[in-house]
């Protein structure tokens, strides 16, 4: 800032001005000091706060971001918009019980603008509060609220609480309003079996005919119409759907091979044997829930696998929770949006490991609910298991193992929007599987029965005896089998509905419809272990 600049400016609304003028400006350094002279005159202003902590997270510092996220929390006015920012920078920055406490704010209850009550309801979904988030988005509809995205994003929540027919009607009504919105045909593609009597293939069509070329609009809309034809049982069009549409992600989505392959080589090293028992002195089990991980590549059955552990009596579905990838960047001081990358992996020899277990348990262990354990489901997790390892080495870890053509297959048809790059494509689907195989082979030589394998296969076709050696493996009681169909938790999964059904083993060996076409995916998945 130029040295006349500051002192001219020296109450508090122009101290604003300047400041947010500095941010637009990228001056950055200048923000910060502008801030900080604000906040020596007015402590308590929330806005201030919250602004700082964005200055500062750019600049890479996530601890003092969470502070001032933090003080802003603690100052908030009557403004239910301020309160659904600030909530929303503690949950990004893994301060999920700030986050939950922030929106108890007395503002939300009298809310009444419907994006606002919409924009909290997300902050509660990204929470995993699913129930909550319908309740509010149903505030908002109550008021007048409407237009296709809110329609979107509400169908998808009466489908995550389970209310899959009204999620379908809610899902054909914002398509009725909404010109382009190819990701709300892919959900109602996907909430039930398409039959010749009642499908959507024309709509699809003739959206295609219209949708911008290239577009994720355009890539759910070929989604959609392979799902569908799958259904009808036409084959040829289906995969030729299925190709265009990964084509059209595969062109907006950039994939690295070799950056992904030294990821993984560099995880290898860093938690080699040697660093896995760097701890001489044996653990105490921490006080109160202990997490159950559940690991896998996406789609391999691991949202099943929950819906079984959640339905035991001592155990709670979380869901797919980011509280261990965000502590693990908070304990490292280093922004971030990888789950993990070089920069982390090179602060591992520091890292305060038993930190990263208290900082972890603190903020996830309020999700069981009362229970002794409860399941944290993120399948990229995978990747952390010596994270967990060291922070947690009273946690349970159960990967998923799929039948690799099966998985990668689900993979390449679950069309995953900008996440998990490899989907889109056959090569790198290959290539990725295999990065992960041997990951997964890294683990077992170097902590043997820290983890325990669990076949798709298994848990689908002798459900009984996977369950019971869960169970063994967990230190859980065995009540008598475990029927996932009375789990009635919330699933914000792309298998939402399809859990909720009795269990079948029709998954398996799915890829063989399309065995000519993936031929060149057999191929390549030949030297996989």
């Amino acid at each position: 800032m130029a040295a006349s600049e500051q002192p001219a400016r020296t109450s508090g609304p122009q101290l604003w001005d300047l400041g947010q003028q500095q941010i637009l400006q990228g001056r950055l350094d200048e923000a910060t000091a502008t801030f900080e002279s604000l906040l020596a005159m007015h402590p308590a202003h929330a806005g201030a706060h919250m602004l700082l902590a964005g200055v500062i997270l750019a600049q890479g510092r996530v601890r003092m971001a969470t502070e001032h996220l933090k003080r802003a929390a603690a100052t908030i006015p009557d403004d239910a918009a301020l309160v659904a920012r600030v909530a929303q920078g503690l949950s990004r920055l893994g301060e999920v019980n700030a986050a939950h406490a922030c929106l108890q704010h007395p503002a939300v209850g009298r809310t009444q603008p419907g994006p606002v009550l919409t924009a909290l309801g997300h902050i509660y979904q990204g929470l995993g509060l699913n129930p909550e988030a319908l309740q509010l988005m149903d505030r908002a509809r109550a008021t007048g609220y409407d237009n296709p995205d809110f329609r979107y994003f509400r169908a998808l929540q009466l489908q995550f609480n389970g209310r899959l027919a009204e999620a379908e009607s809610e899902m054909e009504s914002c398509l009725r309003l909404g010109p382009t919105f190819g990701r709300a045909s892919l959900s109602l593609a996907r909430i039930r079996k398409q039959t010749p009597e009642s499908n959507h293939l024309a709509f699809i069509r003739s959206r295609l005919s219209s949708v911008a070329k290239g577009s994720e609009d355009h890539a759910s809309f070929e989604f959609a119409l392979h799902k569908e034809l799958d259904d009808l049982g036409e084959l040829d069009e289906a995969w030729a759907a299925l190709d265009r549409g990964n084509a059209v992600m595969a062109a907006r989505m950039p994939y690295e091979p070799v950056a992904e392959e030294q990821l993984f080589d560099a995880i290898i090293r860093r938690f080699d044997a040697d660093s896995m028992s760097v701890d001489s002195k044996p653990h105490e089990r921490p006080t109160g829930p202990m997490p159950i991980f559940i690991v896998g590549m996406p789609r391999s059955g691991t949202t099943l696998l929950e819906r079984f552990l959640g339905n035991h009596s001592m155990v709670a579905s979380a869901g797919e929770l980011s509280d261990l990838p965000r502590q693990l960047r908070w304990v490292a001081d280093r922004q971030g949006h990888p789950l993990i990358d070089q920069a982390l992996l090179d602060d591992v020899p520091t890292l305060d490991f038993a930190e990263l277990g208290r900082r972890y348990l603190e903020q996830s262990q309020w999700r069981a609910g009362g229970r002794p354990y409860y399941v944290d489901k993120l399948p990229p997790n995978f990747m952390l298991i010596g994270c967990i390892r060291r922070a947690l080495p009273h946690a349970k870890v159960v990967h998923m193992t799929r039948d690799p053509m099966d998985v990668c297959f689900s993979n390449y048809r679950a069309m995953f929007g900008e996440s998990y790059a490899y989907s889109y494509d056959l090569s790198r689907l290959a290539h990725h599987h295999r990065q992960y195989a041997r990951l997964m082979e890294h683990w077992r030589q170097t902590i043997p029965g820290f983890v325990l394998d669990l076949p798709y296969a298994d848990l689908v076709q002798d459900t009984a005896a996977a369950c019971s050696r869960l169970l063994e493996f967990c230190g859980l009681p065995d009540e008598g089998g475990l029927d996932h169909t009375l789990n009635a938790s919330s699933v914000a999964t792309l298998s939402s509905a399809q859990v909720r059904q009795p269990i079948h083993a029709r998954g398996l060996g799915e890829w063989r419809r399309y065995a000519p076409q993936l031929q060149p995916l057999s191929d390549l998945l030949q030297d996989t272990p």
